[in-house]
């Protein structure tokens, strides 16, 4: 386990990601990959995704795919990944529904009604832990449960569950991730639609997704992960997950994250490494390291601190440079965020 793992028990601040001379899918038992931005968007896999994955499969790696997305079922997400050409079982799926199903069923009696303010995998995972799912406040549920229910999602499914939540029943959410990657760009979100329900209200739910313990807890029970890496494309639910969990992350460019976002990422949203794609699974990543005079490189590339801005000389790999560049941000950073100017040196990397 890195520092990153160790620090976040010790109270240590991450300010460098860090370097492996083994490929990551050899250090690692178990991949805990998001989906949305990692592994697909829209429906469709993202470059790379499918021949990386089944080479880190074939190589001894469990795979497995854990999602805040709460709209399928296990079996249907299976089913895509395996149509995408990634051989995938409905038990290597763990989702934020069945980790809020759990939730409500250690607080509930067996069998009780739960009123459902979303899409079949939040009514499944209900049922597998013997609870029934409802559709109406009129129904005398004892529990809402509100998970992300697609662009379709009608508005009045909202009203209902305000109408419950006036009435004195415990609200529950898989996740709050305001906005969700597709094809055509970043949508809504079941966070979006959480914060209307809570103006409606004044509650709160409790939540069960990422970055929060009960879908650590339950990814953990599922997967029996010895050795997990995080594998993500958000900070604040997939990085800040694995800090909660004291566990490492690769942060991959291909979702909702940017240059600009990574630099001024506070600890809790700094990730253990850094790459493009799902391709950084099969490699080892490169050491960065001080360099005389302040600041750090890595690869061709050097950062550094000039008046108020975020400065990057030399050439080499863009995923470089960027390592470079988040080692002189965080450092400066410490315990806080890095608000220097890091535009042009994005730029000059590409990003």
């Amino acid at each position: 386990m890195s520092q990153a793992a160790s620090g976040n028990a010790d109270g240590r601040v991450r300010t460098c990601p860090d370097g492996s001379e083994r490929a990551l899918s050899e250090v690692y038992d178990t991949a805990l990959l998001d989906l949305d931005g990692v592994v697909y968007a829209g429906g469709h896999a993202i470059a790379h995704a499918v021949e990386s994955l089944g080479t880190a499969r074939d190589g001894g790696m469990h795979l497995a795919y854990v999602t805040n997305n709460a709209l399928r079922t296990p079996d249907a997400v299976a089913e895509h990944l395996t149509e995408l050409g990634i051989a995938t079982d409905g038990s290597d799926v763990i989702t934020s529904a069945q980790a809020a199903a759990r939730l409500v069923s250690e607080q509930v009696p067996q069998g009780a009604r739960v009123l459902v303010i979303g899409g079949e995998g939040l009514r499944v995972a209900l049922r597998e832990r013997g609870l029934e799912p409802v559709e109406s406040a009129d129904d005398d549920p004892v529990a809402v449960v509100q998970g992300y229910g697609g662009p379709d999602m009608a508005w009045g499914r909202f009203a209902e569950a305000s109408y419950a939540i006036a009435r004195g029943v415990p609200w529950f959410a898989s996740n709050t991730d305001l906005t969700i990657p597709s094809a055509r760009g970043i949508a809504p979100g079941n966070g979006a639609a959480v914060e209307v329900v809570r103006i409606a209200t004044g509650g709160e739910p409790q939540v069960a997704g990422k970055p929060l313990p009960p879908m650590h807890r339950e990814t953990i029970l599922r997967t029996g992960a010895e050795r997990p890496l995080v594998v993500g494309d958000r900070l604040d639910t997939d990085i800040e997950g694995a800090f909660n969990g004291e566990v490492d992350s690769l942060l991959v460019l291909t979702g909702v994250t940017d240059g600009a976002q990574l630099l001024a990422a506070p600890p809790e949203h700094r990730p253990t490494y850094v790459d493009a794609d799902l391709r950084g699974m099969l490699t080892g990543q490169p050491d960065v390291t001080p360099v005389d005079g302040g600041g750090f490189g890595c690869g061709g590339w050097t950062a550094s601190v000039r008046g108020e801005e975020l400065a990057l000389d030399g050439e080499g790999e863009s995923m470089d440079g960027l390592r470079a560049l988040c080692a002189t941000a965080w450092t400066q950073a410490g315990d806080g965020t890095c608000d220097l100017d890091a535009g042009k040196a994005l730029s000059r990397l590409g990003l």
